[in-house]
């Protein structure tokens, strides 16, 4: 698959991004939709043997922000101010794909959706969230 170009490819890539494993995989920055992926890893394993829900929640929550920071074309950083994930099916280890939606910008807030697939195509978690609008130079230095 080919490296799609987002204004994204301009920030070094952030801690948590290399402990996920995200990567994105298309996105349309003036529809405000992103598609990552991640990798669902052992140490994030619960005793059942599925992704722990709070890995899966940081996974929506790296999906929602790009979004919206793909589709300001890098002029907005989004701290979350609340996420709300449901849980709908056991994320088993292995590759997971997040898909991420800017529904509304206002001033000062967006308001996301992400979902949250594994390999085939099953449903694991979807999410909500609302951000902050900061302006990328005064929150990334």
């Amino acid at each position: 698959m080919s490296h799609v170009a987002t204004a994204l490819d301009a920030l070094p890539r952030p801690p948590c991004a290399e402990l996920l494993g995200w990567q994105v995989l298309d996105a349309r920055p003036e529809q405000g939709w992103i598609r990552v992926r991640f990798e669902g890893r052992p140490e994030f394993l619960n005793p059942a043997g599925y992704v722990q829900g709070g890995f899966l929640a940081a996974m929506l929550d790296d999906t929602m922000g790009p979004a919206v920071f793909i589709q300001s074309d890098g002029r907005l950083f989004t701290p979350t101010i609340d996420l709300h994930v449901s849980f709908l099916a056991p994320a088993r280890p292995g590759p997971l794909f997040g898909e991420g939606q800017v529904i509304q910008t206002g001033k000062s807030i967006a308001f996301l959706e992400g979902r949250l697939s594994d390999a085939d195509g099953v449903l694991v978690a979807r999410g909500t969230a609302s951000a902050r609008l900061v302006p990328a130079e005064k929150a990334l230095g």
